[in-house]
């Protein structure tokens, strides 16, 4: 073939242009400086909360928290459900744990269930403590209000025992003991510094509203004092029967807590002197770790679920964390996660209308800086909505590049990591299907505007020369022509690409980028995409054609007009035409085993199809004539 028979790089990218469907334009300048913003991104960040393996989405952290712990009995497993059901107490915890019956009473049985998968699945364990006074007796279901504690359906938490621990406790006097619970996992797995060891301890699960939660445990609306005064207590006990392990506190159930602990009786007291609680909280922590000696409170942990609001189609105003994905409320979700960060921002909520600007992520670590440095945060529990829709899993993905960028020690999602959350996990943990990962080395990349993109970068730690980008186009409408500028030492020459969009949760690995110069390349998002592009100093193959689960062949191959497409015993369902920039020039569906394929009109060059069957998702490279 005759070189001058292919257009210049400029006249191709305007002709594939021409060719696209009728989406908007947005111009934007990405640029990326490898050298600037330099930090650890904490492995802590993507993590999930309960039992579920989520090993698809090759999580590095689990917590065992919520509101059963609050009541869970150590010794024989017994839990309160509090209001989330009939406020009973029973074997809940054991049972969806998966445990055989004969396991149920065994002390420590679930604890030590859920750090065991833990440890398979080599994650941070995070457990929680109780710390509101009282644990589950038994199994008798609910409670009544007659029966609050004290009563004979509850049993009294010590801290600690004050004589010998014992592996097989007493379970039919009236106390559970901490630090017993504590030894009883130490002896099975040995200390935070051991390879086996439970890494960290939570201080009971969002205090605030114990009364609301566990009215049959705490009835009475907690003060400001009554808080910090039990978490100093049973952080002392975390940290005299571990001094390794990490103290997580308080688990603050939201932005009422953090500014006033839900109008605590006694936050006037303390309003003169600090700007909210959790200031409060961590000043006062630090005061008793110097009095102690030894520093109580490694993470300053807070929740997170969005008050922001968008309009449904009949014009009501729904939250996004919710499971509603009309237009209105999931353009909103995809911008809701600018409140952690984003000043200019204002969301449509109470938070917004009050307290704007927010920039929550800042505003705690100011907290941090000015009443207990050297704390990090956590968020142990946040969740989106929308996680069978494109806008949740872009604001899950969102909110993990907020973690890395921003310096977030520890994240763990409530709830099931499925559909197109999965998604946003697997873009940063497992883009090829092979446990691939986003870098773990901040590095500066920026976005001229928040509301249509948001990118995030790293290098490998281990291999600073390959520079990973996730990208995500959110805006509903335009497709988003992108410029990356890129400095760096390093020159990169090729890029591999993954994708995730708004026709489905599979992450699709896409025709790489060959041919970067200058450390410039152009790239065309179309709307609601997400990305993630690694830099190669050196040439990458796009796709193994070698790998097929099963046979589609296109012929002919280089062709310059009518290209039959061919998948032998299968159905094609749908057939996607992607130019070099990963634009998308084409659409068919069909639902036989052949389909003509037009490509008389494109300019020549290196195309990729994506060829959709009930036998799931194959690509294919296409050179056109």
């Amino acid at each position: 073939m005759k070189k001058n028979r292919y257009l210049s790089p400029l006249v191709f990218i305007i002709c594939c242009f021409c060719l696209t469907q009728t989406n908007a334009q947005i111009s934007t300048a990405f640029t990326i400086n490898t050298q600037l913003e330099r930090h650890t991104i904490s492995p802590y960040i993507y993590g999930s909360n309960g039992q579920s393996m989520d090993r698809p989405e090759n999580i590095t952290a689990r917590r065992l928290g919520g509101n059963r712990l609050t009541g869970y009995n150590w010794e024989d497993n017994f839990s309160h459900a509090g209001t989330d059901y009939i406020n009973s107490n029973d074997n809940y915890l054991p049972w969806s744990l998966q445990l055989p019956t004969s396991q149920y009473l065994v002390p420590n049985a679930v604890l030590k269930a859920f750090h065991d998968t833990s440890l398979s699945m080599q994650c941070y364990t995070l457990l929680t403590l109780p710390m509101a006074g009282y644990v589950s007796r038994d199994g008798n279901g609910s409670v009544t209000a007659a029966q609050v504690a004290p009563s004979a359906r509850f049993r009294k938490v010590i801290n600690r025992k004050g004589s010998a621990f014992v592996l097989s406790p007493d379970t039919t006097d009236n106390n559970v003991y901490v630090d017993e619970c504590l030894n009883n996992l130490l002896t099975a797995y040995g200390n935070a510094g051991t390879a086996n060891g439970v890494k960290g301890y939570l201080l009971d699960n969002e205090h605030a509203l114990w009364p609301s939660t566990h009215p049959r445990i705490h009835p009475n609306q907690p003060t400001c004092a009554e808080d910090i005064r039990l978490s100093v207590s049973l952080a002392k006990t975390v940290k005299t029967m571990d001094p390794l392990a990490e103290v997580f506190g308080p688990s603050d159930y939201g932005y009422a807590s953090f500014l006033n602990f839900q109008s605590a009786p006694d936050w006037s007291t303390y309003s003169a002197s600090y700007p909210n609680y959790l200031s409060l909280y961590l000043k006062q922590l630090k005061l008793a770790s110097d009095t102690f000696g030894h520093r109580l409170l490694d993470v300053m942990d807070v929740h997170w679920y969005p008050e922001a609001q968008g309009k449904d189609h009949l014009g009501n105003l729904e939250r996004v964390s919710g499971g509603n994905n009309d237009r209105g409320v999931a353009e909103a979700r995809i911008q809701a996660p600018r409140t952690l960060w984003d000043s200019s921002y204002i969301e449509n909520s109470w938070i917004g209308q009050y307290y704007s600007p927010v920039a929550y992520v800042s505003a705690l670590q100011k907290a941090i800086t000015q009443n207990y440095p050297g704390t990090k945060l956590g968020f142990t529990e946040y969740d989106y909505g929308g996680m069978n829709h494109i806008s949740g899993g872009l604001a899950t993905a969102d909110f993990l590049g907020i973690a890395g960028k921003y310096n977030v020690y520890f994240t763990s999602r409530w709830g099931q990591l499925d559909s197109f959350v999965s998604a946003a996990f697997k873009i940063y943990r497992n883009y090829d299907g092979h446990n691939s990962t986003f870098g773990d080395l901040h590095i500066q990349a920026k976005a001229p505007d928040a509301r249509v993109a948001s990118i995030y970068g790293s290098l490998k730690s281990t291999d600073t020369t390959e520079l990973h980008l996730v990208v995500m186009n959110k805006d509903y409408d335009s497709t988003l022509v992108a410029s990356f500028q890129i400095t760096s030492p390093t020159s990169f020459v090729s890029a591999l690409v993954y994708r995730f969009d708004s026709t489905g949760f599979t992450l699709t690995q896409l025709a790489s980028i060959s041919g970067i110069t200058s450390n410039h390349f152009n790239y065309v998002l179309p709307p609601l995409t997400c990305y993630h592009f690694i830099l190669k100093k050196s040439p990458v193959t796009a796709i193994n054609e070698n790998k097929e689960p099963f046979p589609v062949n296109l012929f002919p191959n280089p062709a310059q007009d009518l290209v039959q497409i061919i998948a032998p015993d299968n159905h094609i369902r749908k057939v996607k035409l992607f130019n070099s920039l990963g634009e998308l020039i084409k659409e068919m569906n069909g639902n036989t085993e052949q389909i003509k394929l037009d490509i008389s009109t494109l300019a020549p060059g290196l195309y990729q199809v994506e060829i959709n069957t009930d036998k799931g998702v194959i690509l294919k490279k296409l050179l056109k004539q």
